[in-house]
């Protein structure tokens, strides 16, 4: 809890001291009974991406493109159908390759300083690819100021990013700030459905240090390969 003492809507002195010890009030009882527990080395799970039009349809950034014929429900393999159609990819192939034009680091999802600083550590000492046109827009214009303050601003633009005001921007496709139709995205942002980051765009969603990796390599790449 004491990364969040001195913010500036936290409690202060007295007072944080009391929310504390009201807090600590507030665990499981130690008699509660869970139907499951589940404990998952995240040291062992892949970075993942998306593949289709849906958060759902993800897989992890060394898997293959799935197959809609080996999908036993109906539903979801008319979805992916429709998918892979949109998105312009085929079944079976890797998705780590797939070419980018946009990365979009962003949005109310993953735009925190911290998410900013895991997408400049990527991006240090390194150049987005000449085929790549990339963002980062701050969460908020505090933010904006503390990664400016930080010098994290100066690490993205060295590497041919572009530093944008706050706001939802390429996000849902806000203020005219769009991808063009048929061209393939990878995005921080909370949704990839058809159209979102504008008609015909094509959007992948990534973690920000995954997006950077993106606009580093110029297509969709492990940002496990470049060291991290």
């Amino acid at each position: 809890m004491r990364q969040y003492e001195g913010r500036r809507f936290a409690p202060t002195e007295e007072l944080w001291d009391r929310a504390v010890a009201h807090w600590r009030t507030l665990p499981s009882d130690v008699d509660a009974e869970f139907d499951r527990k589940v404990e998952i080395d995240v040291d062992r799970v892949a970075p993942h991406v998306t593949w289709g039009t849906s958060p759902e349809q993800v897989l992890p950034i060394d898997g293959v493109i799935p197959d809609p014929g080996a999908m036993a429900e109906p539903g979801k393999r008319m979805a992916a159908i429709a998918a892979l159609d949109y998105m312009g990819l085929e079944p079976g192939r890797p998705i780590v390759g797939t070419p980018v034009d946009w990365v979009f680091i962003g949005s109310c999802t993953n735009s925190r300083i911290s998410d900013l600083r895991a997408a400049a550590e990527i991006a240090r000492g390194r150049r987005v690819a000449p085929s790549v046109r990339a963002w980062v827009v701050s969460g908020s214009e505090a933010i904006k100021r503390q990664a400016e303050a930080e010098g994290l601003a100066r690490v993205f633009t060295d590497a041919g990013f572009e530093w944008r005001e706050p706001g939802c921007s390429m996000c849902l496709a806000a203020n005219g700030e769009t991808i063009p139709a048929g061209q393939r995205s990878v995005s921080t942002s909370n949704r990839n459905f058809v159209g979102r980051q504008g008609p015909g765009a094509r959007t992948h969603l990534a973690s920000p240090a995954m997006a950077a990796a993106a606009a580093i390599a110029g297509h969709i790449a492990d940002v496990r390969s470049l060291g991290a």
